[in-house]
């Protein structure tokens, strides 16, 4: 079977993906890191309306949806539009080990924080050895 390829095709598929495009923004960038009990996750949501941010957690998916709106009127004119419009989305598969019951999130600046606390079971214990009289030792958890 002959199969047809076209180079500029995929190299419009892979600028696609990292720019995004006028339907689909690309997504928001994201830090994401564990600071003692507590599991963080940054997004860069420059631009965005507090109010446009929904947050929602099903499962262990926690969804982050946000809009930037381009301004509207009789008069507005735009010279240049480069700034990606749209509506932005982003999906965190979250492991079991988190207590999503208790997320919290914070807009300042542009920048969305999330913060989701280690749950009590996956949190590291101290285990206590004793030792018995026969020369046993027995460990209680």
């Amino acid at each position: 079977m002959l199969m047809r390829t076209d180079p500029f095709r995929e190299i419009d598929r892979i600028t696609e993906q990292f720019f995004g495009t006028a339907a689909r923004p690309a997504v928001m960038p994201l830090d994401a890191y564990r600071d003692g009990d507590w599991f963080h996750a940054v997004l860069d949501l420059p631009g965005v309306d507090p109010d446009s941010i929904d947050c929602t957690v099903e499962r262990n998916v926690l969804t982050v949806r946000a809009e930037r709106r381009r301004p509207a009127g009789d008069n507005v004119e735009f010279v240049a539009a480069e700034r990606p419009m749209g509506t932005f989305t982003r999906r965190l598969f979250l492991g079991d080990t988190l207590d999503t019951d208790r997320l919290e999130a914070g807009y300042d600046n542009g920048v969305l924080t999330l913060r989701i606390p280690v749950a009590q079971r996956a949190r590291p214990r101290r285990v206590t050895v004793t030792a018995t009289g026969n020369g046993r030792k027995e460990i209680n958890a």
